[in-house]
């Protein structure tokens, strides 16, 4: 018999149960792994197809938080949610279709115009800067490089057939009629499936469901609805300015102002005023210096009485960080990722400072003076201890009667 096969029949039960073991977790430990691959190849692959879908719904949750204030008003004077809802979106649609009723040929006809102008306004421009400024911007057909070929190019590729348009249309129809459909259920029904959810759940963890929803819905909310009134203000009071130095297509000025200096963080400022100023300063450069010095004035304005009021309570996103989700959340959904991507940040930022925990810093209680007494240090060492009664709020540590 050969050494190997004495070795084998030398094996213990213990060792040969081991081993047995050992190929069973091997094999356990290959099979969870490969489903933790599809799993995620699987996540992926949904996210991807499914991201619009995702978008719209997010977006249509949005719109009932925003509107949820506006029914539960209605709905605490006796009107049943559900009417209460299609309510509100009925005045919504009714103001909407007053203003295209109003302002929508004037906006169709004076946008139309602004996209036909905008190459000479900004040859314009370029010309009075290398000839006052000595810089040497291409001007003309060069500006933009377009040639026949060019033209005939794009004409091609931006201008569908028939079918196209009709599709397009349609695509538009269905998916503002889906969100609006999203919507209505979402408001009307947003207590019951608040309960419904909150039913799965212990009792602790139901307290902390409100919670978060609560903060969700009243920032979310808050925002966007200070961001409308904002956008609202900022494009009436730039449309009147316009108007009052004749400054052409003053309405699609005035809305590409107010919509994108609040909607755009911290390039939004910019990008907002440079349209309004380019146009004005083709017909008459100083018009345009004029519309910078009302931009600068107007920002001044916003930043220190209309913001801090009217946003009062919504929370305060620091620029970076809103810029910074603006670019993920068009990474991920587009269009809509970037709308809805700051709103997101604000829920996420109060949910942090809602349940975070912050310490003190170590240094704050290194820097103390060498030469500090021991009945300062002892003070110092009792202000920073807990109270008898357990609370977490820090005592004075100087042992008098509060009431004194």
């Amino acid at each position: 018999m050969s050494e190997g096969s004495s070795r084998l029949d030398q094996t213990t039960p213990a060792e040969a149960s081991g081993q047995a073991n050992a190929t069973r977790w091997l094999k356990q430990a290959i099979l969870y792994v490969l489903l933790a691959v599809a799993a995620y190849q699987m996540s992926g692959w949904l996210f991807y197809n499914l991201r619009g879908f995702l978008g719209l719904l997010f977006l249509a949750w949005l719109f009932s938080v925003t509107i949820e204030p506006i029914v539960d008003w209605i709905e605490a004077r006796g009107l049943r949610r559900g009417a209460a809802t299609g309510l509100v979106l009925l005045a919504m649609f009714v103001g909407v279709v007053g203003f295209v009723a109003l302002f929508g040929a004037l906006l169709a006809e004076q946008l139309a115009e602004l996209l036909t102008a905008l190459p000479g306004a900004l040859s314009s421009v370029a010309e009075w800067s290398n000839r006052v400024l000595g810089t040497d911007f291409a001007t003309g057909s060069d500006l933009l490089n377009l040639t026949p070929e060019t033209i005939r190019d794009l004409a091609q590729e931006f201008t569908p057939g028939i079918l196209g348009v009709v599709s397009s249309i349609v695509g538009v129809v269905f998916q503002a009629l889906a969100m609006l459909l999203f919507v209505f259920y979402m408001s009307a029904q947003g207590p019951a499936f608040r309960r419904t959810i909150s039913s799965w759940f212990p009792a602790r963890q139901q307290e902390i469901i409100a919670v978060v929803w609560g903060i969700s819905v009243e920032k979310a909310g808050g925002y966007v609805v200070s961001r409308l009134v904002l956008a609202a203000v900022s494009s009436v009071a730039t449309g009147i300015f316009l108007v009052i130095i004749d400054v052409p297509y003053w309405l699609p000025l005035a809305l590409w102002t107010g919509i994108v200096s609040q909607f755009v963080p911290t390039l939004g400022t910019y990008l907002a005023i440079a349209l309004p100023a380019i146009i004005a300063a083709a017909a008459q450069p100083m018009d345009g210096v004029w519309v910078v010095v009302f931009g600068t004035v107007y920002q001044q304005i916003e930043n220190y009485i209309l913001h801090p009021r009217i946003t009062s309570k919504t929370v305060s996103i620091h620029p970076a960080v809103a810029f910074g989700s603006v670019i993920v959340g068009a990474s991920l959904f587009g269009a809509i990722g970037a709308l809805v991507s700051v709103p997101v940040v604000a829920v996420i930022q109060a949910l942090v400072e809602t349940y975070g925990r912050r310490y003190e810093l170590a240094a704050d209680t290194l820097a103390q003076p060498p030469d500090a007494s021991a009945d300062d240090k002892a003070n110092t060492g009792r202000g920073n201890a807990p109270s008898a009664g357990g609370d977490d709020a820090p005592n004075t540590g100087k042992g008098t009667d509060p009431e004194r």
